[in-house]
């Protein structure tokens, strides 16, 4: 009964940590993502000489990224590109970037 109850207070304490480290890992992966289509952006935009309002489309984005593939979201969400000075953005509000950038 006592390693029972052992285990069960151990599973208590485990499962709720191992659901938020997964929650944490999948939203650092989608700021990752959408760090690597603001670097894309910017490349593109020096390259063809592109002003900060000029919105690249997602094939010209994907020529900067590794595999030439856009990234998908963990979650599932849809990433949208933006101008060069607007951030790419996720569709998965709890992705979005904090005020200092994480």
């Amino acid at each position: 009964m006592i390693v029972i109850a052992i285990i069960g207070l151990l599973a208590g304490v485990a499962v709720p940590n191992f659901l938020k480290a997964t929650r944490t890992a999948k939203r650092r992966a989608c700021l990752m993502n959408l760090e690597q289509i603001d670097n894309a952006k910017q490349l593109w935009a020096t390259e063809y000489k592109k002003s900060e309002d000029d919105t690249p489309t997602e094939d010209d984005v994907k020529a900067y990224l590794k595999g030439t593939r856009m990234p998908q979201c963990p979650e599932g969400g849809t990433y949208t590109i933006n101008p060069v000075k607007t951030p790419a953005a996720c569709s998965v509000a709890t992705h979005q970037p904090d005020a200092s950038g994480n």
